[in-house]
């Protein structure tokens, strides 16, 4: 279905789309509570991802999924929401442009809970390349 080459366009419009994320939201929440915002948001994603589920022919029973599947995906689900209330109310009270960069500090817990749970294995690049994620976040969210 994919190259393994494809997922890194898929990886750069998710950044670009996550950029487009913190901005709008910054000015979305102004007048609005940051919970509320995150449902608003979440009803928005049940739509639309629905409706491209359904028109490209993906939808199966989800009662036909195992218990494993459920357990992750539902996981997920918790670990995306509380993600998504803390950046909402990050925002609210933040700059977009210090709060982003904190949030990107993902990439780093990323790579140790890859190598942790998933025995994955980055070379010595790959983890200067996270090193240097990780004091670029510390220096853009302490700027002055």
């Amino acid at each position: 279905m994919f190259t393994s080459a494809e997922w890194f366009s898929w990886a750069l419009l998710s950044a670009f789309f996550a950029s487009l994320t913190a901005i709008l939201a910054k000015l979305g929440i102004q007048d609005v509570d940051p919970d509320l915002a995150t449902l608003i948001r979440t009803a928005i994603i049940i739509v639309v991802l629905s409706a491209i589920v359904v028109s490209t022919g993906k939808w199966v029973n989800p009662l036909t999924l195992s218990l494993k599947t459920w357990m992750f995906l539902g996981l997920s689900g918790l670990a995306t929401g509380a993600s998504w209330l803390c950046y909402f109310r990050a925002l609210k009270l933040g700059d977009a442009s210090k709060v982003a960069p904190v949030d990107k500090l993902s990439l780093v817990l990323v790579a140790i809970f890859a190598v942790t749970f998933l025995g994955e294995r980055p070379s010595i690049r790959e983890w200067l390349g996270i090193g240097m994620v990780a004091g670029g976040v510390l220096l853009l969210a302490y700027k002055r």
